[in-house]
């Protein structure tokens, strides 16, 4: 159900950094929709929390959103979207967008069978997930890597740092040297990585990113409910974070220049 008016914005959030990725690419495709991203950055990675601190975390954010009157809500978050997008929309009259790692479009695209899953500890641990293997990987391979630590350092702005490099090698190596030749980058913050990630995986191995199959589906539902903002003029972006100062909006502007010209803070 969408109450709000087709010019609202759209409500996007993740725990930290990495949802941006999803907004810039809505706001590629939808260029006139205004956009409130919410960060959660103080409590970021949700990866490695109890289920019931992320679903009361959401649950925060979700009812700042609605307060703001938006018309959707994108949950730009595979951990989150996993373990709680169901009981969110069991709990608001409100729409919402999830994601989830790309493992069909990577099996469809693998020629040996094998595709590996960068992922959170909690996105893995998933019945979500798990069923979603299963349901999936049929006579294919799927290999599943936690990545302890790799949303830290990309929140930290730490992206090319030695210890960065460490810990791709750490988590990529083992996949390729398995046969896949598919590499789900199955937590937003992973696709600020892409080119580190490539340089370990080799010429040989695709990454698959999620981002502008989200931002399709972000307009599908607008356009079932009659909400996209017909205005001509450019959206806007406001952001919000939990850990509101100049080192996050530095990080930010890195990764998504011009976008921001200043962070708001969220407090609940």
């Amino acid at each position: 159900m969408l109450t709000s008016a087709s010019n609202a914005a759209i409500g996007v959030f993740d725990s930290g950094v990495g949802g941006l990725s999803i907004a810039a690419a809505i706001r590629q495709m939808l260029p006139h929709e205004n956009i409130i991203y919410v960060a959660d950055s103080a409590n970021a990675p949700y990866g490695g929390k109890p289920e019931h601190f992320v679903l009361q975390r959401c649950q925060a954010i979700v009812e700042y959103l609605m307060a703001q009157q938006v018309k959707l809500i994108v949950v730009a978050c595979n951990t989150a979207t996993l373990t709680c997008i169901a009981k969110l929309r069991a709990l608001y009259p409100i729409e919402f967008v999830g994601v989830e790692p790309g493992i069909k479009p990577a099996l469809n695209a693998s020629q040996s069978g094998i595709v590996g899953v960068l992922a959170t500890h909690n996105t893995i641990k998933s019945e979500q997930y798990q069923q979603l293997v299963a349901r999936l990987k049929t006579h294919n391979k799927v290999l599943s890597q936690a990545c302890d630590g790799l949303v830290e350092k990309i929140e930290a702005g730490e992206f090319d740092s030695l210890a960065t490099q460490q810990l791709i090698q750490q988590y990529v190596t083992p996949l390729v040297s398995q046969g896949a030749d598919q590499i789900v980058l199955g937590c937003t913050h992973y696709g600020f990585l892409g080119q580190q990630i490539r340089c370990i995986a080799g010429d040989d191995v695709q990454l698959v990113n999620t981002s502008d199959a989200i931002a399709r589906q972000t307009l599908a539902v607008l356009e079932r409910n009659d909400k996209i903002n017909r205005c001509q003029e450019g959206g806007k972006t406001k952001l919000f974070s939990s850990r509101c100062n100049a080192e996050f909006l530095g990080i930010c502007e890195l990764l998504w220049p011009k976008e921001f010209e200043q962070v708001h803070e969220f407090t609940d």
